[in-house]
């Protein structure tokens, strides 16, 4: 049994980020700056109170007579209690007899065109860290970029040197948080396989996304601080295409409204979860492509597939998104930044972002450890996505329209997809 060291980790972060915000928020406090005070503390309160909830809700505590751990909850305590609970669990594997051991089977990386079942024993400890390990994956990701991403926005904004420490905390955390919604992603899409993550695959994760991240709120600090009031337009606009994305998905396929998320929730409830995961999926995609595709018509709420050609559109319009608003930064920046070279640094940071798309592809390509389950390489997928766009620019040409001709059908976006093979029948039986 693993020693729980993600738990650890997401803990550490949690609590060295609220104090170093508290410290900060009390500094602006005897500096008199009330703004800055009430935009710290919201951006540190609101997240912890997310997190005690998302803790509450997967460990079912109120369906439980446990009411010192819902105290800890409301003193914003909860995460503590919970990795000393994990902690301890693991320290007493091997010394209580445990009363029951269930029975998993997990399907092996295929090796010459097979793949075996696995069958292994797993006992009510292992059952119990792994409901820990899930529970702070999910916060980890919630407090990265309902917490993390604007407070780092915030405090870079800001730019007061007292402000360094918080700044690398944030940057960590937003870091470390979409790596786990990388590795949650991969979990949740191939749950039938052992999947075994090696270290390299975390190495271009963390590379990735700390170049898409620094890129990306440096872009935004540096576009705010000369036009303060098109910020606004700029961050609704992204968070409401993304927020609404699933939902307009969902009216359009006409489903049931989903009633499996919990049993004990009404209808109301369902759909204020919904709103949150929606929310949380919105404010994922302002900073980086969120590796968990939000799907509300699966019943796992969630996509399974991937899909080369939407990640292709995104980085292309993010990366278009960045050089504009760098470009507009430069049209109008103030003498504040005659200090610095300012084409410089706009080359810099497109450089930045397009290393972050080159790791990005040597992760898919060369370290994801389900890539023998693609139905095609990234490369070949990407390339017939860039094919794609090619002819159906040249198809919208005027010069291209064919006359007195039925236009010829488009080819299949299919081609992009990279859809889990279907297993063949001996491998079901």
């Amino acid at each position: 049994m693993r020693l729980p060291c993600s738990i650890f980790v997401s803990v550490s972060l949690f609590t060295a980020e609220t104090t170093a915000a508290l410290y900060l928020s009390s500094t602006y406090s005897s500096a008199g700056d009330q703004i800055w005070q009430g935009l710290t503390l919201l951006f540190t309160l609101v997240p912890s109170v997310l997190v005690q909830l998302t803790l509450t809700f997967i460990h079912r505590d109120l369906s439980r007579d446990r009411p010192l751990i819902l105290l800890l909850h409301i003193l914003q305590l909860g995460p503590i209690v919970r990795c000393l609970e994990a902690f301890c669990i693991y320290g007493s594997v091997g010394r209580v007899e445990e009363p029951y051991v269930s029975i998993t089977r997990k399907k092996q990386m295929p090796r010459g065109g097979q793949s075996e079942e696995v069958e292994r024993q797993v006992g009510q400890a292992e059952g119990k860290l792994f409901t820990h390990r899930a529970a702070f994956a999910r916060t980890s990701v919630i407090q990265a970029f309902l917490g993390s991403a604007p407070q780092l926005t915030l405090q870079l904004y800001i730019c007061v040197l007292q402000q360094g420490t918080l700044m690398v905390i944030s940057l960590l955390s937003i870091v470390y948080g979409a790596l786990r919604c990388n590795i949650l992603a991969i979990k949740l899409k191939y749950d039938d396989y052992e999947v075994d993550v090696r270290p390299m695959a975390y190495l271009c994760i963390f590379l990735w996304r700390s170049f898409e991240i620094a890129t990306r709120v440096v872009v935004l600090v540096l576009f705010s601080s000369v036009l303060q009031l098109w910020i606004l337009p700029v961050v609704l606009l992204n968070f409401l295409t993304f927020f609404l994305y699933p939902w307009i998905l969902f009216w359009q396929s006409h489903s049931p409204f989903p009633e499996n998320i919990e049993k004990t929730l009404t209808r109301v409830g369902t759909t204020i979860v919904l709103c949150l995961l929606t929310f949380l999926y919105a404010g994922i995609n302002m900073f980086c492509w969120s590796a968990v595709q939000v799907k509300l018509n699966d019943p796992d709420l969630i996509n399974k597939a991937l899909n080369w050609y939407h990640m292709a559109v995104y980085y292309m319009l993010r990366f278009v998104e960045n050089a504009s608003l760098l470009l507009l930064w430069y049209i109008y920046k103030t003498d504040f930044y005659n200090f610095i070279c300012a084409p410089l640094l706009v080359l810099q940071l497109l450089v930045a972002y397009t290393m972050a798309i080159f790791f990005m592809l040597v992760f898919f390509q060369f370290c994801h450890p389900c890539r023998r389950l693609f139905s095609s390489s990234m490369t070949q997928g990407l390339w017939n996505c860039s094919s794609l766009l090619c002819l159906m620019c040249n198809s919208a040409s005027p010069h291209n329209r064919p006359i007195g001709k039925v236009a010829l059908e488009p080819p299949n976006v299919d081609l992009c997809t990279a859809e889990e093979p279907v297993p063949s029948p001996d491998t079901l039986l």
